[in-house]
């Protein structure tokens, strides 16, 4: 890894990612918020028979989000498009032009001709990215802390296991991020790169709610990597060692096909 580019790929970022961290606080911060204002009332009716116990247990099978606990709350927003959105600019994004972006505005010779090794800029870029999305995620845990102590609700937080799920998110979104960088490291123009590691995460998105939504299609989810991540039961204490360990091991795969692929590559001349 090089500290001089880690630095100054953050200096870089600074702005794009105290903007993600904001967003994610404020949207972290509804959750505890909506859940004490509404999650009481709409237990209550569900409970009355207002509205079929069939429509609730379909939407609690999304992610397993909703608004009828704390943890509901909780992982609704954690697995909601606007959270993920904001995620993938990094995740996604930043990964994807990593190498490819720098490729396409022909800068990339300029940073190789430092002393700096194709391995090491890859090493480099990939911390980058997670330290990012690391950071991003803290932003939505304190966001939703602090709501949950301001309206009342923190005892039914259990510190450790929001620990739990921002680790899970991180490996996650981590993993997605070295799928994105492996296809960076592979291409000299953006828009493959990116249309590949966006094109995966929406099919990995697709996937799961399907296998949600539609029995017969379960089987396919585990090919998911959002599948890994059960936020109701994260946060209820019960994290599954095995989901960590398949994340680390695609994040593990497709960087060192990053690491593998790059350093042999020839970099064209720019056209």
């Amino acid at each position: 890894m090089n500290p001089t580019l880690l630095l100054r790929t953050w200096r870089a970022q600074r702005a794009k990612l105290l903007a993600v961290v904001l967003a994610l606080a404020a949207w972290g911060f509804c959750m505890p918020v909506i859940y004490a204002a509404y999650g009481a009332q709409f237990q209550h009716i569900v409970d009355s028979g207002l509205i079929p116990r069939q429509m609730t247990d379909l939407l609690s099978d999304i992610g397993g989000g909703n608004i009828f606990s704390l943890g509901g709350a909780i992982a609704l927003g954690f697995i909601h498009p606007i959270a993920v959105a904001l995620i993938c600019v990094f995740a996604v994004g930043f990964a994807a032009s990593a190498v490819a972006g720098e490729r396409q505005r022909g800068t990339l010779e300029v940073l190789l001709a430092r002393p700096i090794s194709r391995r090491s800029l890859i090493v480099t870029l990939y911390v980058a990215t997670v330290s990012f999305i690391a950071i991003s995620f803290a932003a939505f845990m304190v966001g939703t802390a602090l709501a949950a102590g301001l309206w009342g609700v923190a005892r039914e937080l259990d510190p450790v296991a929001l620990g739990a799920l921002w680790l899970n998110g991180v490996l996650m979104f981590a993993a997605f991020g070295a799928v994105c960088l492996a296809a960076s490291a592979s291409f000299d123009r953006l828009t493959p790169a990116l249309g590949i590691g966006l094109g995966y995460l929406l099919a990995s998105y697709f996937v799961d709610v399907l296998g949600s939504l539609w029995p017969d299609a379960r089987g396919v989810q585990p090919l998911s990597l959002f599948h890994y991540v059960r936020a109701p039961a994260v946060l209820a204490g019960r994290l599954d060692p095995v989901d960590l360990v398949v994340l680390v091991a695609v994040a593990t795969v497709a960087l060192t096909y990053a690491l593998i692929r790059f350093p042999r590559r020839d970099i064209a001349a720019p056209s």
